[in-house]
């Protein structure tokens, strides 16, 4: 079934892509979640109506997206954890560890859009990266340290 991606989707196309999907996946997800419309003709010209309006504001996100990663730039967050033998953590710290950690600075950032490269089990320096929006990422320095230490960072 050919359909019009309303949205990016990830490991299908970007929006605007004309896409050939199976039709239970275009008729119980994408459709259904208006992620995508079918490739109609009529659907393709209410697509290019709506172009214009989304391209206005997704340039408003980008703007907000590139304000917030100049404040957030070289943030590097500390978390305490109790650790075992081999700097082992009881535990784990997660993008909703640091999503919290972050809006505790004021900062609002969905835990879905936070990338940890690997899972942080250990105590250590980490890196993360912050998919703001499509076009802009910021890098942040996650530190762990044992509880009772003081932070390095």
């Amino acid at each position: 079934m050919k359909v019009i991606l309303n949205d990016q989707v990830e490991n299908l196309g970007d929006r605007g892509a004309i896409c050939d999907v199976k039709p239970g996946y275009a008729r119980n997800f994408l459709i259904p979640k208006g992620i995508a419309y079918e490739a109609t003709p009529a659907n393709l010209a209410r697509f290019k109506q709506e172009q214009r309006r989304w391209l206005e504001a997704m340039q408003k996100q980008k703007a907000q997206a590139e304000l917030l990663a100049g404040k957030i730039a070289g943030l590097e967050l500390t978390f305490v954890r109790r650790a075992g033998d081999g700097d082992a953590l009881y535990g784990s710290v997660t993008s909703t560890d640091v999503a919290t950690a972050l809006e505790a600075k004021g900062f609002e950032v969905d835990r879905r859009k936070i990338e940890i490269g690997q899972h942080i089990k250990r105590l250590g320096s980490f890196s993360a990266e912050l998919h703001l929006h499509r076009d802009v990422r910021v890098p942040i320095t996650l530190h762990v340290v044992r509880e009772g230490e003081q932070a390095s960072a």
